[in-house]
């Protein structure tokens, strides 16, 4: 089964170097440097800075670039060649002063926390963990953002205490807070919500909140995660705790484990009950990872609608098999206040399996194991590469493309959101989850818009003008490039070079037949004419860029044009295979 690799896989122990590595991707996938003709086979070069650069990669799919590891110099006095060095890397990046110290702070942290994996934690094949545990342990990071574990405002002590990779149980911190700062959606009675999710320590919870001489019937029950409540007790939480507007409670309820994602928290003690996802002020990859405040209370009525669209259309129910994960509650404190965000919760479905099914998220399908052999080897030994990826295909992609071709409806399925289900490896289904701020749709091209929530009746901001800064997109190309750019160019694309690495994949191939794959689904389906609407067949396809907007060069930089892996293929009925 294994062939000789076609090029290196870039692997390194050393977090500096992979820091570096994906920092010169994304500068050339960007545009922020121009790569200029090569003298040698497989070698890039390019110029930043005033200063000469090359390393050796190729250029894959979609345009990505792929450098091989500790292969980056920068041309030194008299021709000479050296490794290049990461800071003035980032000093000579086209920003300002003080988006390039924010960008270097984070690089030095994400190195930092890296280092501390890699001294503190044992190397474990992941295969046989169950999902959650899975789910925890995949701490690679984000395959191509350069800041893939910044978590700014961690500590190496919070890093080890909060962090997914060590998987520490901890409880949560609890606040009441009183109703009228707070506001929630929920599916039946705050009381019997209650009872599911904390059973007994509803109860002490109740108690403590006597102690203090306030009631259920002023305030409100608030899970906060242990850093967050720290992080805003010496500061912004003060007022509101000497005025009585907030009451800490103390830690109470169910142990959780940090997911890959770090805001959201599995149950520990009872594995098949709700996630919570909180609020966190960190930063981590682009993001401060708070919660949206327009984007938390939409979230129950967002995800019920999606399920119903799936529960109604017979292919999402049977051949492109879906399902979703409702975000089935969620609470909101401070909407349009100074706290807006920074204490919120939203609640989750867990995965529910039949006897001899197993999930595992989709990026662990990327996934090296210690002794470097790619996470899926044993199921490619088992059903054979081109086997188990066309099946793939048609379990996992071809689901969220009828959602958005026969439906209307794009999903941001990058590596973290979808769950792969199988039996023994062989792919079996799809559960997509984390909808509430990336799941859109176009009002003149979802299938039934009347059956769309009314979501500016559940947050004001949201009955404006369409205008893509909500879930209603202005055009079906808009939704297209959520899906390409998630699914395809960040997603997938990432698991197609590790089989061309390790196990001779064709990649130009697979784009190309994946791209006949799409094109024959619409012609089964009667599906040519909104097809048409999306723009597949476009020779370039929009990309987020994602050092661009961090290093903030404004809004015109926050996208680029990549080419299109998916073409040429023919709309001749008769010659799609």
């Amino acid at each position: 089964m294994r062939s000789p690799p076609e090029k290196p896989l870039a692997t390194s122990k050393e977090p500096q170097e992979r820091a570096l590595r994906q920092l010169v991707e994304a500068v050339l996938y960007e545009g922020l440097a121009q790569l200029r003709p090569a003298s040698t086979p497989r070698v890039l070069e390019w110029r930043l800075g005033g200063r000469h650069y090359r390393a050796r990669g190729t250029i894959g799919p979609f345009g990505r670039p792929r450098l091989e590891p500790a292969s980056v110099q920068v041309e030194g006095v008299g021709g000479s060649w050296r490794p290049a060095d990461l800071e003035a890397l980032v000093d000579a990046l086209p920003a300002d002063a003080e988006s390039r110290r924010c960008l270097m702070a984070e690089l030095s942290q994400t190195i930092e926390l890296c280092r501390w994996n890699r001294d503190n934690l044992s190397l474990a094949d992941r295969r046989s963990l169950p999902f959650a545990a899975l789910d925890s342990a995949l701490g690679e990071g984000h395959p191509y953002h350069p800041c893939f574990k910044s978590r700014t405002g961690f500590s190496p002590e919070d890093h080890a205490r909060f962090g997914p990779e060590s998987a520490q149980p901890f409880r949560l911190e609890w606040l009441a807070v009183r109703r009228s700062e707070s506001a929630f959606s929920l599916s039946g009675t705050e009381a019997d919500f209650w009872h599911h999710e904390l059973g007994a320590e509803r109860d002490v919870l109740a108690d403590r909140l006597a102690e203090m001489g306030q009631g259920f019937q002023t305030h409100a029950l608030l899970p906060v995660h242990p850093w967050q409540m720290r992080h805003l007790a010496q500061g912004i939480l003060q007022p509101w705790f000497a005025d009585g507007r907030a009451v800490a409670l103390g830690v109470a309820g169910p142990r959780y484990v940090a997911s890959q994602s770090l805001r959201t928290l599995h149950n520990f003690d009872q594995p098949g009950a709700s996630s919570v996802k909180l609020a966190l002020s960190v930063v981590s990859t682009s993001s401060l990872r708070i919660l949206d405040p327009h984007f938390v209370l939409t979230g129950p009525a967002l995800s019920g609608w999606l399920a119903r669209i799936v529960a109604s259309d017979p292919l999402l129910r049977g051949r492109y098999r879906m399902d979703v994960l409702a975000e089935h509650a969620a609470a909101l404190v401070d909407w349009d206040g100074p706290l807006a965000g920074h204490l919120a919760a939203i609640w989750r479905e867990s995965p529910k399996l039949a006897p001899g099914e197993a999930a595992v998220p989709f990026n662990a399908l990327t996934a090296l194991e210690a002794d470097q052999t790619a996470f899926v080897a044993p199921w490619l030994s088992r059903y054979g590469l081109h086997a188990w990826l066309d099946r793939l295909v048609e379990v996992a992609v071809m689901p969220v493309w009828h959602l958005l071709v026969a439906q209307g409806v794009a999903l941001e399925a990058h590596g973290q959101n979808m769950i792969l289900v199988h039996r023994d490896g062989w792919p079996e289904r799809i559960i997509l989850r984390d909808f509430h701020e990336s799941a859109e749709y176009a009002p003149d091209f979802v299938l039934e818009p009347d059956t769309a929530p009314d979501f500016g009746a559940i947050d004001p901001a949201h009955a404006g003008p369409v205008d893509d800064r909500f879930h209603a997109m202005r055009s079906p190309a808009v939704l297209a490039e959520l899906v390409t750019d998630a699914l395809f160019v960040f997603n997938l694309a990432e698991l197609t070079h590790l089989l061309c690495c390790l196990h001779a994949l064709d990649e130009p191939a697979f784009w190309q037949r994946l791209g006949r794959r799409l094109l024959r689904h619409a012609i089964e389906h009667g599906l040519e004419d909104r097809l048409a609407l999306i723009g597949i067949d476009a020779p370039r396809l929009k990309v987020e860029a994602l050092l661009s907007r961090k290093l903030g060069l404004g809004e015109e930089a926050s996208s680029h044009l990549v080419p299109n892996a998916l073409l040429p293929f023919s709309a001749n009925p008769r010659e799609v295979s």
